[in-house]
């Protein structure tokens, strides 16, 4: 047992280790605080031309200032160079330190599945705004194609994303939730102009599938057509599944604003 958890540790930083080869880090700074990112440029780089661009957002596990836990989970994806190659893009994974959040929740660890309150009526964390003025600051510059924004997250990063579309409703051109969590009563300002696909496991004992369906039917009853997959016999860790859809970046990449 004990040199099988060896492995599986040896496995996942093999994995980051990987993602660090491509992906370069940086920091971005605000009046008051920072940001830590990393980034991944497309091949074969063009400074003159405009790309699409994906804000991936980590869940609370991968939270710290080591500027590299983020990318345990996805970064895989961009990495691959037949991803790379076909779906040349700006890759922006950013760190969320241990004490924040992404989204503007109270979160309750007392039992599990944990309990979920949201404050959409509030103002964004401060790591959530920085994350967005963040991909503002790409698009600023010139180096962005604004008709091909996009957004994924998982976890606490899955609830991060269904907050940052709620909160910019024109920017993205879609958004990959991945056993996340939202506010229903915000979905009909956004559902028509960003199309989901919200993911989540039929066994999710940390976050409820129920958060997923009913962000997906407030979508439906606003008028969108999400996509929606549930994983039977998947736990929290349906991020594992999503990643190995054989679209999962060709729905992405194939939606423009």
């Amino acid at each position: 047992m004990k040199n099988q958890i060896t492995l599986i540790i040896a496995l996942l930083a093999s994995t980051v280790m990987l993602a660090q080869d491509s992906f370069e880090r940086a920091v971005y700074h605000s009046d008051s605080d920072s940001l830590q990112y990393r980034i991944q440029y497309p091949l074969n780089y063009d400074e003159t031309k405009q790309y699409p661009l994906v804000l991936f957002l980590h869940g609370a596990g991968e939270r710290g200032s080591d500027n590299e836990t983020q990318l345990t989970h996805g970064a895989q994806v961009f990495t691959n160079t037949g991803n790379r190659n076909a779906f040349p893009a700006i890759v922006i994974f950013p760190q969320c330190p241990k004490d924040s959040y992404w989204a503007n929740v109270d979160v309750d660890r007392s039992t599990y599945p944990i309990g979920i309150t949201f404050h959409p009526d509030k103002k964004p964390t401060p790591h959530l705004q920085m994350a967005a003025d963040l991909v503002n600051s790409f698009i600023k510059e010139g180096k962005v194609d604004t008709s091909r924004v996009y957004i994924a997250g998982l976890s606490m990063g899955g609830m991060g994303t269904y907050e940052m579309v709620q909160r910019n409703p024109e920017t993205f051109a879609a958004a990959i939730a991945i056993c996340g969590a939202g506010s229903t009563s915000e979905v009909p300002n956004y559902a028509l102009n960003t199309p989901f696909w919200v993911i989540h496991g039929a066994d999710d004992n940390v976050v409820k599938p129920t958060y997923s369906l009913q962000m997906a039917e407030a979508m439906l009853e606003a008028g969108a057509k999400p996509r929606v997959t549930v994983y039977e016999n998947a736990n929290h860790n349906s991020w594992d599944p999503a990643f190995a859809e054989p679209d999962f970046l060709l729905w992405l990449f194939s939606h423009t604003k």
